[in-house]
C-alpha cells in the first residue's frame, strides 16, 4: 500500500462527532458520523452525490459486529431509508469530489467491498448480494485505486472492517511466526497491529484446566463464544481453528490454546525456542 497524507477535519472540534477525511492527490472524500449526528451529516452537500457507504454496529441477538455496505446515486436519500434499521450506530460515506462516480462505478465498488469484507470476516454482513457490472479496463483500474484509498481511510475513521485479521501484509517490522505448544495441541500465530492472531488450522486443548472456571472465567466464556460462532470445532480430541482469529493480547490467545490462564510472553516461542519476551527484549 502506498504512503498517504490524510487530512481529517472536525467540523465540531470533536473526534467522536462528524468527521471529514481527505487524502492528498485523491479525488475522493470520506464523511463519518455517529448515528446521533445523522441529521448533520444529511445536511452536507456532499450527500447529494453518488457513492458508497457503510452502516456499522452490533447484531442485537449475538453481540457480534454487523455491517451493511451499500451504494446510491444520491447518498442522502438512501441513508434516510436506513433509519428503520436498528443495529447501526455509525455511518461512513465515500463520494467523489469531481462527481465522476457513475452508477456502474459505485456498483463495482459495492461488489468489491462486499467481497473483501466477507473474506476478512471481522463483521457479519446484513447484505451480501450485489450486481457485478462490467467496466472498461481503465475504469476498473481507477476503481481499484479508489478502493485502496477506502482501505487506508476507513481505519482512520474508526472502523477495522477492511483490516486483515492476520495483520498488515507489509508491516514496518516483520513479526516472526510464533508457536504455542501444550500436550498434543500446537498453535501458530504472531503479533499484529490489533493484538495477536492465531492462524487457521492451529489447535487448542479440548479440556479446560480445573482452575479455569474459578480463576479465569473470561477464558471459559471466550472459548464458548468461539465454539458457538464456529471459530473452534472439535476434531480428534482437540479444538481446531477454522479461520485466522485475532485476540487482544498474546496472553488471551495463549489462554484459549491452554484452556486456562497463560502468560503469552513466555507461552509463545519462535522456531529456535526463544520466547516472545526474549524476542522483544522485555
Amino acid at each position: 500500500m502506498t504512503s498517504a497524507t490524510i487530512k481529517l477535519f472536525l467540523p465540531h472540534g470533536d473526534a467522536k462527532r462528524l468527521r471529514v477525511g481527505e487524502v492528498s492527490n485523491w479525488t475522493g472524500k470520506a464523511l463519518a458520523a455517529p448515528r446521533t449526528e445523522l441529521e448533520d451529516l444529511l445536511a452536507r452537500e456532499e450527500l447529494e452525490s453518488s457513492g458508497v457507504y457503510f452502516l456499522l454496529g452490533v447484531n442485537p441477538d449475538t453481540g457480534t459486529p454487523l455491517a451493511y455496505i451499500g451504494e446510491a446515486e444520491v447518498i442522502r436519500e438512501r441513508l434516510k431509508q436506513h433509519k428503520a434499521k436498528d443495529f447501526w450506530n455509525a455511518v461512513v460515506v465515500f463520494v467523489s469530489k469531481d462527481e465522476n462516480l457513475t452508477k456502474a462505478h459505485i456498483r463495482f465498488l459495492e461488489n468489491r467491498l462486499l467481497q473483501e469484507a466477507k473474506l476478512i470476516g471481522r463483521y457479519a454482513l446484513e447484505n451480501t448480494n450485489s450486481s457485478n457490472p462490467k467496466l472498461p479496463e481503465s475504469d476498473r483500474e481507477d476503481m481499484e485505486v479508489y478502493l485502496s484509498r477506502i482501505r487506508q481511510v476507513l481505519p482512520v475513521l474508526g472502523s477495522d472492517l477492511l483490516s486483515p485479521i492476520s495483520g498488515s501484509t507489509k508491516p514496518a517490522k516483520q513479526q516472526a511466526q510464533l508457536f504455542c505448544k501444550i500436550k498434543n495441541a500446537l498453535a501458530r500465530g504472531r503479533r499484529t497491529e490489533g493484538g495477536f492472531v492465531i492462524f487457521k488450522d492451529s489447535t487448542a486443548v479440548r479440556a479446560l484446566r480445573p482452575s479455569a472456571e474459578t480463576q479465569h472465567p473470561f477464558v471459559v466464556a471466550l472459548r464458548e463464544k468461539l465454539v458457538q460462532d464456529g471459530t473452534l470445532i472439535e476434531k480428534d480430541g482437540l479444538y481446531v481453528f477454522t479461520k485466522d482469529t485475532e485476540f487482544t493480547s498474546p496472553s488471551a490467545a495463549a489462554a484459549v490454546v491452554h484452556g486456562g490462564g497463560a502468560n503469552g510472553l513466555t507461552a509463545w516461542k519462535d522456531e529456535a525456542g526463544k520466547t516472545l519476551k526474549e524476542l522483544e527484549g522485555s
